[in-house]
């Protein structure tokens, strides 16, 4: 893991100085900022993104408790105090380790090297770019022509001899394509085989019955064999 962004909160000026220079003995941590009025650190916390918080517990205007009761994203949190009193309550919160002043150098590295193995053990938030339903784009290959489609326009397959016709919310496509392979190109999570012929999409299925499904005026027959299956995404 690279180095974990830092700020420190603390009424104390000296506090603050005490914990920067200890991070400076360190390529552990990186202290971006430091306020003595925990209510600004609110906002700096709005606009940017910091791995962990140096947080003074007694401080006026703001406690470091209501400090993060206020915050909506909470970072992990380091709480430096003379007041041993809070620590039972401190843990309910993203809680790495208390420090109780004065600090020294030891324990200050001993509590940031637990917070760098904790960061370091959590699984990645991956930030790229999710593929929801909409943007799924299929190819269907009809004669010599290949059609575009979006996948969540598409109500139902059905199967005729070695055909399939693909029925989407504004057009049909024949397609030479087998049944059996169909679900290489559409997941198993938004179409179900319901019929030896028909393949529907499970979130267009608006009235289901023993033997039928209806979408709209539309009726789709329930093979037998396959009615345990269907029964089974509505339970």
């Amino acid at each position: 893991m690279s180095t974990i962004n830092t700020i420190i909160i603390d009424d104390e000026p000296k506090a603050i100085e005490v914990l920067q220079r200890y991070a400076n003995d360190t390529d552990i941590i990186e202290v971006k900022n430091s306020f003595r009025d925990p209510v600004k650190a609110v906002d700096y916390l709005q606009n940017n993104k910091i791995d962990l918080i140096f947080l003074d517990i007694n401080m006026p205007k703001l406690n470091g408790i209501e400090f993060l009761n206020v915050l909506d994203q909470k970072p992990k949190v380091i709480f430096t105090t003379a007041y041993s009193e809070y620590a039972l309550e401190s843990y309910d919160y993203n809680t790495v380790d208390y420090l109780l002043k004065p600090i020294d150098f030891k324990r200050f590295l001993k509590a940031v090297t637990k917070a760098k193995k904790m960061m370091s053990s959590e699984p990645k938030k991956e930030v790229a770019r999710q593929e929801t339903e909409t943007d799924k784009i299929i190819y269907i290959k009809s004669g010599p022509q290949l059609h575009k489609i979006r996948v969540d326009e598409i109500l139902y397959l059905e199967k005729d001899g070695n055909y399939l016709t693909f029925y989407t919310t504004d057009k049909k496509i024949l397609s030479r394509q087998n049944m059996k392979d169909i679900f290489e190109i559409l997941s198993p999570t938004e179409f179900i085989r319901v019929h030896k012929s028909y393949v529907v999409a499970i979130k267009h299925m608006e009235i289901i019955e023993s033997h039928q499904i209806r979408m709209g005026n539309i009726k789709i027959p329930v093979g037998r064999n396959y009615r345990e299956d269907l029964m089974k995404i509505v339970e």
